[in-house]
């Protein structure tokens, strides 16, 4: 005789989850994807794009797991379908680095991103990170350490963008009632 197991059930917690995760892919990868503008400094120049703005709200609404996923995932799928490819494995390692370190710093301290200072914070720290990771990935794309050089101005200006418009955002956001209360990270 057979023995047969119950299904297991799924929390409804862990389907909220999987789909707010689900979501902030989707959203940075559409933010990516339909609001850039490609620069014109250099062949690698990059672009400006408010996919970084939408990592940093994810981040500082949701902590660190969900903007390591949606970082990653959004923009390295952006690479993957826009031609970016050899961007893609760059892309998810940097993206999904900031907006961990972004969620991290801003989620730090049980602030669950309601804080000002920590959130602006939070961002700036993770610029170095993104820079230093695409700088090394571009040296190895094209076998130089000059070349990645001109794509520096660039990710600083999609930064720098990704502040000025995830910040009052979340500040706005935080009013709710649904983000108030913060998510687990």
């Amino acid at each position: 005789m057979q023995k047969t197991t119950a299904p297991t059930r799924v929390s409804s917690k862990s389907t909220f989850d999987l789909i707010l995760t689900s979501m902030a892919i989707a959203l940075v990868f559409v933010a990516t994807l339909l609001l850039n503008i490609r620069l014109p400094i250099a062949a690698n120049g990059g672009l400006v794009h408010l996919g970084t703005a939408m990592l940093f709200i994810i981040a500082m609404l949701f902590g660190p797991k969900k903007a390591a996923l949606a970082g990653a995932f959004g923009m390295g799928l952006f690479d993957l379908v826009s031609g970016w490819t050899a961007w893609a494995p760059i892309s998810f390692i940097a993206r999904g680095l900031q907006g961990y370190i972004v969620g991290q710093i801003a989620w730090s301290a049980s602030r669950m991103g309601g804080s000002k200072a920590f959130n602006i914070f939070g961002a700036i720290a993770s610029i170095p990170v993104m820079l230093a990771v695409y700088y090394i990935g571009e040296a190895i794309i094209f076998s130089n350490l000059i070349i990645p050089a001109a794509s520096i101005p660039g990710n600083l200006v999609q930064n720098v963008v990704g502040i000025i418009v995830a910040i009052p955002v979340v500040i706005v956001l935080k009013k709710v009632p649904f983000f108030k209360r913060g998510f687990q990270k």
